[in-house]
């Protein structure tokens, strides 16, 4: 395996070239096959240089792994968030063959007007402005020709990389295999345009209605699918700039007033829960960049390529847990964490809520508005991982969107409190929770499970007292932890009991019967009191042998 990884393609020695290269001492032991010894992450730093070098492809891996902050430590999620892919546009030659291709129709029969020039180029695709033939403007985004070939062959290196590194300690505690296969799923998906097309229309409907904020207020790009495939994807052009080119030029001028800036952040804060909390499908890269401020005053969501999913009752816990957070429960955080985690066979619940404890200790004396939720989340996450616990991918990716839209929120407008949004939704979330959108039905199928609950239990209580009764009740406990010689200890514990109660009533039948005035049977007392010290002796020798005298 090694071997191969060293010596079978020019990309695979590109790798160890890069990592020589960059002085990571651990994969360099490990790519040539010397000992390795404990696996060392780089810096992060060593990181982000080791995957520019690479290319493409691993930047845009740095830039997945830095929506995980249930796997890499925060230092390293802040330096690979700023991972751009720094490639030059392909040629419009190029571009124009693959559109040509990709089109139902003749390039003329769609559009009237295409940019060479393109807006951004990225590791995947590049972006070209354009006018269909009804007038309308929109996006085309192109993937880069050629790009798939690359994506697979590095694919198949991240998954020997992840073979060979499962073999360590620190491989099998994070599964670091299934890690990669996590990942790779995502590199694949990156290449059809049509997840990130269907992914817009569910979020346009999503938000379409809401109790929460103006649906109307927020946008997302409309699709055209009759012009769209799997390596091209044609959007509505949508006139705006991002937050942070929005307060750097209109808001110092005196454009946006503090008022507007905070119905901006309100809207986009509420669609985020509602993305959250009740629909349980959201946009996973709220990054300032993918948050548009448009000319007539409304917000729209960009870039739907990556989206996290929660199901109904993780969607539960989380909102215990960001109350637990509010109340500074170190306990109730704790549990709520385990419930989480996708393995709990190394957790130890103590030593969890001390580390709770811990973390939350320095907020005690904070007011809520000086509490960064974003901060105590990636916290929250470090110790999950400190304490061994994998949790789900999509609970990184909540937290990372959620750290992402408050740092925007807050760059936008300063006076942006998260949990000052939060507390007015609560009552209304917690109703959805307990009792759905629909309460009659939802009244019903508890109506129901009560009437079958209290229509078994007689039944059941009735088979219990019989097995009592009757001596059939039968218990089934499994306790780990080598509790296999607990039996025999308990004998042996046992036994030395019977025998010291007998060595004892030895030595009080000695003392009676020689208090008695009786001589004839004085030989008798004189021989109890020599078996009981015979007896006494062998007791204390024998627990000395054990090396229990405790």
């Amino acid at each position: 395996m090694i071997s191969g990884l060293t010596q079978t393609t020019s990309r695979q020695r590109d790798i160890v070239e890069v990592v020589f290269r960059n002085g990571w001492d651990y994969m360099r032991q490990l790519l040539t096959g010397g000992k390795a010894g404990t696996p060392d992450l780089p810096t992060p730093a060593v990181l982000r240089n080791i995957l520019v070098d690479l290319g493409p492809v691993y930047v845009k891996l740095g830039q997945l792994l830095s929506t995980r902050p249930d796997i890499l430590p925060a230092s390293y999620i802040e330096v690979l968030s700023t991972l751009q892919s720094e490639v030059p546009p392909v040629s419009w030659v190029e571009i124009e063959t693959l559109i040509r291709q990709e089109l139902p129709g003749s390039l003329n029969q769609t559009f009237t007007q295409i940019n060479p020039q393109p807006i951004a180029a990225g590791s995947i695709g590049q972006i070209h402005r354009a006018k269909l033939t009804n007038g309308q403007e929109v996006v085309l985004k192109v993937q880069r020709p050629g790009i798939d070939a690359v994506v697979d062959q590095d694919i198949a290196l991240i998954r020997s990389l992840a073979e060979l590194a499962s073999r360590t300690d620190l491989g099998k505690d994070y599964d670091l295999q299934a890690t990669a296969e996590e990942f790779t799923e995502a590199l694949l998906n990156e290449l059809d345009f049509r997840l990130e097309a269907r992914h817009t229309d569910q979020l346009r409907a999503n938000m379409s209605e809401s109790r929460w904020f103006d649906s109307k207020q927020l946008v997302l790009p409309k699709i055209y699918w009759e012009c769209s495939t799997k390596k091209l994807l044609v959007m509505e052009w949508l006139d705006g700039e991002s937050l942070l080119t929005v307060k750097s030029a209109q808001i110092k001028a005196g454009g946006i007033t503090d008022e507007k800036r905070r119905e901006v952040t309100t809207l986009l804060f509420r669609a985020f829960l509602q993305q959250f909390y009740i629909d349980g499908f959201f946009h996973a890269d709220p990054h300032p960049g993918n948050l548009f401020y448009l000319r007539d005053g409304r917000v729209a969501l960009l870039d739907c390529g990556m989206v996290g999913r929660i199901d109904p009752n993780t969607q539960q816990i989380l909102t215990e847990l960001l109350l637990a957070i509010v109340d500074i429960d170190a306990q109730r955080c704790a549990q709520l964490t385990l419930q989480l985690a996708e393995s709990k066979r190394t957790a130890n619940l103590a030593s969890l809520e001390v580390d709770f404890e811990r973390l939350l200790r320095k907020y005690y004396n904070r007011s809520l508005a000086e509490i960064n939720l974003g901060e105590v989340l990636f916290e929250t996450l470090q110790v999950a991982r400190e304490n061994k616990l994998k949790l789900p991918g999509n609970i990184g990716l909540y937290v990372k969107a959620l750290a992402n839209l408050e740092g925007a929120a807050r760059t936008f407008d300063p006076k942006f409190n998260v949990l000052d949004e939060v507390k007015p939704l609560m009552g209304d979330l917690f109703r959805r929770q307990l009792i759905g959108e629909e309460p009659i039905p939802t009244l019903l199928r508890t109506a129901l499970d009560l009437k079958g609950l209290t229509l078994r239990s007689p039944r059941l209580a009735e088979l219990l007292l019989d097995r009592v009764t009757s001596e059939t009740l039968q218990w089934n406990i499994n306790l780990g932890g080598g509790l296999e010689s607990l039996p025999a200890t308990q004998a042996d514990a046992a036994n030395r009991l019977s025998f010291s109660i007998l060595v004892g009533s030895l030595i009080v039948g000695a003392a009676l019967i020689s208090s008695t005035e009786m001589t004839a049977i004085y030989w008798l007392s004189n021989t109890l009191f020599a078996v009981a010290s015979f007896l006494g002796l062998w007791l204390i020798i024998s627990i000395l042998r054990s090396g229990q005298l405790r």
